[in-house]
């Protein structure tokens, strides 16, 4: 069960950290421009370009991070009690963004309309999900 798991955390931040690396060289894939893009992923008001191409970069190299740890926790055997709470640490923060998203001051700061959106449907409740997964492989390492 650990390995379906971590397997499918790691598919979903591999996603996540494909995209992040594609803005990171320039692309503005998915979207046809960049303001559109910006509008639509980072979500701030009057928001007209992406964040530094240095900033995509690091997230990501975290995500990606995030989806090997993940792969990590589900041996039993490997990294040991460091390892399951830097588990901790990444459900706690997957956990906070997620619930953030379902805020009025989140809402307030980010509210271009298609950032509102794809947040609701997509980003807060996939974040929640990583959340949740990571939760689970921390606990399935104790038992």
């Amino acid at each position: 069960m650990s390995m379906l798991i971590a397997a499918l955390l790691f598919i979903a931040l591999l996603a996540v950290a494909t995209a992040h690396f594609l803005w990171s060289l320039g692309s503005t894939w998915p979207i046809r421009n960049e303001k559109l893009l910006a509008q639509t992923v980072v979500g701030f008001r009057d928001i007209e370009r992406m964040p530094p191409r240095l900033a995509s970069l690091a997230v990501a190299i975290a995500t990606l991070a995030a989806g090997i740890i993940a792969l990590s926790l589900a041996d039993h055997d490997s990294g040991g009690f460091i390892l399951s709470l830097l588990g901790l640490l990444l459900a706690a923060i997957f956990l906070a963004r997620g619930a953030i998203g379902y805020t009025a001051w989140w809402a307030g700061k980010t509210p271009e309309p298609n950032f509102r959106l794809n947040d609701s449907r997509v980003y807060s409740p996939l974040c929640l999900m990583l959340g949740l997964g990571f939760i689970a492989l921390v606990i399935l390492r104790l038992i």
